[in-house]
């Protein structure tokens, strides 16, 4: 994002200003501004401002504008601490062009829309533009494709909107379902039953219900049957009705795998279907069952697609570094550019 100060504003906006901000909480203030104060210098760089810690406070200088908008900003962000959001730098990016757009916007309208509230009392709420309109599509459509790169929180905000959907009654059971392919590697044989076998596969599942429903109630409801963690190829021949369904990592499902998962939805269920277009571990010549559902969906009334970005990426601040600098090794052409191409693809593209 370019600093503000490269943009059109009036007399005033553009006269020298400073301002002092004092925060009461020293938790909440460390919160604030983050490890090694990297919350500050996000507003910093995003701003255009310079920002000065004191104690619990700051002094913010630079341009009117800009420093009028980096307060409101720190602000805002301080209340929604204190109401108990968890904010990540790429929160203040974001945050930062919802008030450019609007300056009297309330920012907890977005970020403290509740989808659920954990165990341990942590509000689980969209922390980006798309992945807000990710939530809404899944609250008005019965299949939602969510596609894009890691750490987004395509899988992680779909189990919360399931866990939500069962939490009040809306359907009867949870369905997680996840392909069995290999990333790069050959695991061998798995000792252990067939539930045993293919747990290293849905761990990422189980991971997200005990964040949200604790251990113990999560492994309770899957012994009760009501939620299902199954690998995509017992889907076939069911008819999955009032669930709530998930299809994980659907860019390693193939062309049929997808038909038969989207043709197993029943009366009074919705599917969320994720994945990430650029980790594709099928065998060539295979090719993404998302990828296709994708082109031939699209225009399908009921259904909806939600791209992420690497803007979107709500874990480590450096993944969201990678992911970029991948992309753009693709883009000069030496990387693949489309998922499991074949090896004569990538030569003639690095020639």
């Amino acid at each position: 994002m370019r600093p503000l100060a490269n943009r059109q504003k009036n007399n005033t906006a553009l006269q020298p200003l400073s301002r002092d901000l004092d925060f009461s909480d020293n938790a909440l203030t460390a919160i604030l501004f983050g490890d090694l104060n990297k919350n500050l210098q996000t507003v910093e760089q995003c701003c255009g401002v310079t920002i000065h810690v004191r104690g619990n406070g700051v002094h913010i200088t630079g341009l009117g504008h800009e420093v009028d908008l980096a307060a409101e900003l720190l602000e805002q962000f301080y209340g929604l601490i204190r109401k108990g959001l968890k904010v990540f730098s790429s929160d203040f990016a974001f945050g930062l062009r919802v008030l450019e757009a609007n300056p009297h916007a309330r920012l907890d309208k977005i970020f403290l829309d509740k989808v659920y509230i954990t165990t341990k009392n942590r509000i689980i709420s969209p922390k980006t533009g798309n992945q807000k309109t990710y939530i809404d599509a899944i609250r008005t459509n019965d299949i939602v494709f969510g596609i894009g790169p890691a750490g987004t929180g395509k899988t992680y905000l779909a189990v919360a909107m399931a866990v939500s959907a069962l939490t009040n009654g809306q359907v009867r059971s949870i369905i997680l379902a996840r392909p069995a392919v290999e990333a790069g590697e050959k695991l061998g044989f798995l000792p252990g039953d067939l539930a045993q076998k293919v747990n290293p596969y849905l761990r990422p599942l189980y991971d997200a219900l005990s964040d949200m429903l604790g251990p113990e109630k999560s492994a309770a409801l899957i012994e009760q049957g009501i939620i299902e963690i199954a690998p995509l190829a017992f889907m076939r021949g069911r008819t999955l009705s009032n669930a709530f369904i998930i299809l994980d990592e659907a860019q390693n499902t193939t062309r049929e795998q997808m038909k038969m998962f989207l043709t197993r939805i029943g009366f009074d269920s919705q599917a969320v279907i994720t994945g990430d277009v650029t980790q594709v571990d099928l065998p060539v010549p295979k090719q993404s069952g998302l990828l296709e559902a994708r082109q031939l969906l699209q225009s399908l009334e009921g259904s909806a697609f939600c791209p992420f970005t690497q803007a979107d990426v709500v874990r480590h601040p450096l993944v969201q570094k990678i992911i970029t600098a991948y992309e753009k090794k693709q883009e000069s052409g030496v990387i693949a550019s489309e998922p499991n191409a074949t090896i004569s693809k990538i030569i003639k593209k690095s020639a």
